[in-house]
């Protein structure tokens, strides 16, 4: 990862910050950026700790700006250094904020209190309520598999604190304080702030963490593979090696290896042989994975999740390894697992109208598209799957990508792209070609088209859907509303 000395405004980014003050002496807290998923959880987390929060951001809609006005969470609207008046006794600086920021560079210049989102949530709800912290990190999966340990936990009568990047389906949460030692955090390997250049999952310090998966991504901070790979090294580095447990997917080789980088304990969980915990004796149905779970060869008990997908299994099975550690029973994970009803915008059935099912999936990564095609494809053999993308994240859109989103498409019945955003600082020779994609796409005879709008998509998807189809949106936005767009437009058709 890049140093914050080699940026050529290295000089507003490195400043003496004042210290974190005690967690009895904070009353006051202000979120920069806070309609984001992240920092709208940990607004949440400091109001439910019985602060005073604030915040702002330059786009304020539901269903964040919804849940902060329930919680009497003020947000203004738009970035103005007037805002931080009466100065807050904590500024959480968001990681979109550069050094010139208004708000970011006021809050610099006043020498107000700042910390990242990461700094705050390790200071304020982990090393100062000495809470146990489970991390779950990995390029692929991550949030699924945090929101599914949180799930199996509570499902075990347990109260764990929890923050996680996305909504649970269960509960329509996405944080808690929690009353129980543990507390379950998502990792995110991006960086913290314009001040501090560190992944965020360092900040967590985790007693017992889950590593999924490690493909490069992020190409926006990450020089190269080697260098992505040395900041999960390094997160494999911070366990305890007295009583610290390090779960990782064993059926990824490089994953396999991070048990060469830290003194913790390991245990490895997967499909192929060799691992710790596996399971045999698989079935799929368009309601999800029945499977038996073994551990050291021995069964544990049957179980059934409903998800598809044989990431969606690993991730499942990386869960149940690390719930077993918290002491939970086989019995209790089934139940967990039997009862989930996944994340939002995790495969989540939006709707069916006139015979078209509707799915709305978080990929972007083309490993993450690929590992969504064909879970969804062996869950729905019958359906016409027709996959419809958005390459969005400041990572998606590189060409770096462009060969492997060609090849990510091959199990779909049809391929429909919308052109990625261009935005001010854009060098367009990194930038990727949608027609290059395509050109890939249909190299394994799979029709594909790409768009320059959201307007011109949906109309051509008005035209071409038919009964027995399943639209699978996949994006990390918004995608212009396009899942209800086009339902609405399938239902007038109807």
């Amino acid at each position: 990862m890049r140093s914050i000395h080699s940026f050529p405004d290295a000089e507003l980014r490195t400043f003496d910050r004042p210290d974190l003050p005690p967690a009895d002496e904070l009353d006051n807290v202000y979120l920069i950026g806070i309609c984001g998923t992240g920092m709208g959880a940990l607004a949440g987390l400091f109001k439910e700790a019985g602060c005073s929060v604030r915040g702002s951001d330059e786009s304020v809609y539901p269903p964040m700006s919804t849940h902060l006005a329930e919680r009497n969470i003020e947000v203004m609207e738009g970035y103005d250094p007037a805002h931080l008046d009466p100065a807050p006794d904590l500024v959480v600086v968001g990681n979109a904020c550069t050094p010139t920021h208004p708000e970011a560079a006021a809050a610099r210049e006043r020498g107000l209190v700042q910390a990242s989102f990461p700094e705050a949530l390790s200071h304020y709800f982990l090393q100062h309520e000495r809470r146990r912290s489970l991390v779950v990190a990995g390029t692929h999966g991550k949030t699924t598999t945090t929101g599914l340990l949180i799930h199996v936990l509570q499902s075990a009568d347990a109260d764990p604190g929890f923050l996680v990047g996305g909504v649970m389906q269960n509960t329509g949460r996405s944080y808690a304080l929690g009353s129980d030692q543990p507390f379950v955090v998502e990792g995110d390997e991006y960086d913290s702030a314009y001040f501090d250049k560190q992944p965020k999952m360092m900040h967590y310090v985790p007693d017992r963490a889950i590593i999924t998966s490690m493909e490069f991504d992020h190409a926006d901070i990450y020089e190269d593979e080697t260098d992505y790979r040395s900041a999960f090294e390094a997160f494999a580095g911070t366990l305890d090696p007295r009583d610290g447990i390090l779960v990782l997917c064993g059926d990824d080789p490089d994953v396999r290896a991070l048990a060469n980088h830290t003194d913790a304990r390991t245990r490895t969980y997967g499909l192929s042989d060799g691992n710790d915990i596996s399971a045999r004796d698989i079935s799929v149905t368009e309601n999800g994975i029945s499977f038996t779970l073994t551990m050291g060869g021995l069964a544990r008990g049957s179980y059934t999740l409903p998800m598809h997908g044989r990431h969606n299994l690993q991730n499942a099975l990386a869960v149940a390894t690390l719930a077993f550690t918290e002491g939970c029973s086989p019995a209790q994970i089934a139940e967990g697992f039997a009862s989930w009803e996944g994340m939002k915008r995790r495969q989540e059935v939006r709707g069916e109208v006139g015979g078209v099912l509707v799915l709305d999936d978080f990929a972007h990564h083309p490993t993450a598209v690929r590992a969504t095609i064909d879970g969804i494809r062996a869950a729905y053999p019958n359906r016409r799957l027709v996959a419809i993308f958005e390459p969005r994240s400041n990572s998606s859109r590189r060409k770096v990508f462009e060969q492997a989103y060609g090849d990510a498409f091959a199990s779909a019945d049809v391929a429909y792209l919308k052109a990625p955003p261009v935005r001010h600082n854009d060098d367009a020779d990194a930038m990727l070609d949608p027609e290059a994609v395509v050109r890939r796409i249909e190299h394994h005879d799979v029709p594909a088209h790409a768009f320059d709008n959201t307007d011109a998509l949906l109309h051509e998807l008005e035209q071409a859907l038919q009964s027995n189809d399943l639209a699978l949106i996949m994006s990390n936005g918004s995608f212009d509303g396009l899942h209800e767009r086009l339902l609405k437009a399938l239902r007038e058709r109807t």
